[in-house]
Formats: C-alpha cells, structure tokens, sequence
C-alpha cells in the first residue's frame, strides 16, 4: 500500500544511516526526525544554527564530533534556544544511533554520544481543552467550497478526538484499515507496533459520510488531499489549525491536545489507566499516568464548587 513520502538528507553519511534504519524496521517518520536532528547538529558543528535551514545540506563536520561538542549543543538548545527536555533526549537518541551506527561499520573507534546523559525530564502537565470547548471545535465546520473536503476535515477532526490518535497515525490510515460494522480502526502506532482502536458513533457518521463522496483513487489512504493522494500529517496539522482558528476558542491547542483531552476526558468518566494505555498506544501505564495529575485539577475544581462548608461561609 502507498506510504507517505519522505524526503531525506543528501549527507552521505545520513543518507546511509536513514538506509540502515529502514532496514531495521523504523517508519519513514521516524527516520526522517532523526536524520533532522543530526542535520540540526551538523548546523550547530558549523557555527550556522538558527541563521540557515539544515535540511538539504552536508554537514562534514559530523562524523568528527566530540562528547564535549554533543555536551556543548545540549546546553545550548536547552539554555539559550529554550527547547524542552523531551526533545533534546530524543535528538540524543538520534546522536547514540548515529554515533553506534559509524562506529559498527569501522568510520570511527567509539561512541561520543553514549555516555551523555539525559537531562531530566519536563513534568508538565498536558493542555486539556473542556468538554464544552471540545463540542464547539467540533461544530466548527472548515470553509471549502469543496463538500467533500468538508467532509474529509470533519471526519478528521471527530477521529481525532474520538481516538486520541497522533496527527501522524491519522495521515497513515488506510481505508482498508477501518470497520465502522464494529466501530474500530487498525492502526500502525510508534514502534511498527500496530493495536485495535475504538471510536464513537459521531466519528463513525463522519467517515461514513466522507466515505460517501471520497473521489476514486489509486491511493489506499483514508485521508486524500484534493490532488488524490495521501495527507502528510503536516497537512492534519493544518486542517487542524484552520478550524481551530474559526471556532475562535481563547486557549492555545495544537492536535496532539485532543489527544490528551480525549484521555482526560475518558479517565474523569471512569475509565480505567490501562484501557486509555492501550487505547492511546503508550508502552507502559507509567506513561499514561500523567492524565491522572491533570484529573486531579479536574476534581479539585468540581470539589471546591461542591462542598457546602466553604459555600456557607461565603454568604
């Protein structure tokens, strides 16, 4: 079946690691992130971070680099250029596999990235959007003058929540991969490792009705674009943005929120941690734990505009 289409480096070394990594079983997706994440190093190497684009270009200086230069660009991507903890360790993730990969085929005698160790990680609670909210997002309707298109993006944007899927998981569905008999979708998570999904009965009527006037395609992918072939999950990430941006909600949100507002929703409702575990796809419960620190806000709120003793003595 058509899978999504990546671009890649043209850094030799890149090019013939992204290889071996396709070899071992990784996703396009996930090869084409780590490929950019050595090109994001291999700019910092050459003294150009943040002043040209890294994709695209040779970056010569990669194969030599350091621990002290691996040590340097984590401190400076977490101290200067802000980003999170979650992703540096997966550019160092990317660095190890890279490093491990020169060193196995003889380019060079060791590691420098192995002994770097992880920078602890963001305990941040997740961005949940209200029920309420949710609803209104969901009514939202996208502007095409295109019905079908319409369609599409309404039937994504309903699986997002129905599913608490990742944008990527949703530009990888194929038509062949849904069951709306049973209401369940086969779905390819990180990994490779595929799982069974439920969705509810208004993500069903949604698909059901894009379904209905999905133009003929060669293509097996659930989601066309107007050229006829699939979505990339940037394209998700779009549809998102531009009903997002309609539904004029006054908090920030991005796909993956519908993720977490999915789980959130659900474990308030009282399902169970390792039922959302296997629903969102996540390794271990440890990991879905956290919907239950943004719960616990849900809760305390309900608790505090409930109890009659402090309402008594606001009077």
């Amino acid at each position: 079946m058509p899978r999504p289409k990546v671009v890649f480096a043209t850094d030799p070394a890149l090019v013939e690691w992204a290889g071996y990594l396709h070899g071992r079983g990784r996703s396009e997706l996930s090869i084409a992130a780590y490929v950019g994440d050595l090109e994001l190093f291999g700019a910092y190497l050459a003294g150009v971070l943040g002043k040209v684009p890294a994709h695209g270009k040779r970056w010569p200086q990669l194969p030599k680099a350091s621990a002290a230069h691996i040590r340097q660009f984590v401190q400076e991507l977490i101290g200067s250029r802000g980003y999170k903890r979650s992703a540096v360790r997966r550019k160092l993730a990317a660095l190890r596999s890279f490093y491990g990969f020169l060193r196995r085929t003889g380019k060079r005698a060791d590691n420098p990235a192995a002994d770097i160790e992880n920078p602890g990680r963001d305990k941040l609670i997740p961005r949940v959007l209200k029920e309420r909210d949710v609803a209104v997002l969901l009514r939202t309707s996208a502007t095409w003058k295109t019905p079908w298109l319409r369609l599409r993006d309404r039937a994504i944007m309903e699986l997002l929540y129905a599913s608490g899927l990742r944008r990527g998981e949703i530009a990888a569905l194929n038509v062949a991969d849904l069951d709306l008999a049973t209401r369940t979708l086969r779905v390819m998570g990180k990994g490779r490792k595929q799982r069974l999904v439920i969705i509810n009965r208004a993500a069903a009527d949604a698909l059901r009705a894009y379904l209905g006037v999905r133009p003929r395609s060669s293509d097996g992918a659930l989601f066309l674009g107007h050229t006829g072939h699939r979505l990339s999950p940037r394209h998700v990430w779009e549809i998102f943005r531009r009903i997002y941006a309609l539904a004029k909600l006054d908090v920030k949100a991005s796909p993956h929120t519908l993720r977490h507002s999915f789980a959130t929703h659900l474990l308030e409702r009282g399902v169970d941690l390792v039922t959302i575990q296997e629903l969102l796809g996540h390794e271990s419960v440890a990991t879905t734990q956290i919907y239950t620190n943004v719960s616990f806000e849900h809760k305390k709120r309900v608790y505090d505009e409930a109890h009659p003793r402090d309402r008594e003595m606001e009077r």
